[in-house]
């Protein structure tokens, strides 16, 4: 299990956001931050604070990866020609975990990084069980044949919260989904605004 999917949704109430838009989340009836004191934080917030603040929400939405995964991913966009922030979103859309999220296979991030870890999952045929393997544009994600009758695959698909994004071509019935492109902030159905452009102005500054 992952360290954060019994507590997740204190990510939200620190936020004060629905960071994944799922229907059961506390900021659907309170807004205010977690603990005796979270109807009170309300003071203004610095820059610094801000962009703290985006690059928390952003590295939480993935399933709250650790700042040192993170990182490694702001240094590669920042090298990557291009605009750094449409890069690093890039990046972590083609996570393996992520394109299984996407593609509706599990009902949130954090099922998708253990379902990944726990081999149930095939790339192009070959069976990948790390959560950070990035796919590339043409790949073929595969649930594997013994894993396709799992019920958290069956529940998962018939979820009408969210719709499975265009940059993604998947095939419920067969549990195959397929790469098409990396996508830009723009094309990702993030439920929040995120703020990359302020991610990107935390690691430049700090």
């Amino acid at each position: 299990m992952t360290k954060r999917t019994s507590a997740k949704y204190k990510l939200d109430r620190r936020m004060g956001e629905n960071i994944w838009g799922r229907p059961k989340s506390p900021v659907n009836r309170r807004e205010y931050g977690p603990g005796q004191h979270g109807q009170r934080r309300k003071a203004k917030i610095s820059d610094f604070g801000l962009q703290l603040r985006a690059k928390q929400k952003l590295k939480g939405y993935y399933g709250d990866l650790t700042e040192k995964q993170f990182k490694r991913v702001y240094v590669e966009a920042a090298r990557v020609k291009g605009d750094t922030g449409e890069n690093l979103i890039g990046l972590l859309e083609r996570r393996l975990d992520a394109v299984v999220y996407r593609a509706k296979f599990v009902p949130t991030v954090f099922a998708a990084r253990q379902f990944v870890n726990h081999g149930h999952v095939k790339v192009n045929g070959q069976r990948v069980n790390i959560p950070s393997y990035r796919v590339k544009e043409g790949d073929v994600i595969e649930v594997r044949e013994q894993s396709k009758q799992l019920a958290v695959l069956l529940e998962a698909t018939q979820l009408a919260e969210r719709d499975v994004p265009d940059y993604i071509d998947a095939d419920h019935s067969k549990m195959t989904a397929t790469f098409v492109r990396t996508p830009g902030l723009s094309d990702v159905p993030y439920p929040v605004m995120m703020e990359p452009n302020l991610v990107i102005e935390f690691y430049a500054q700090n």
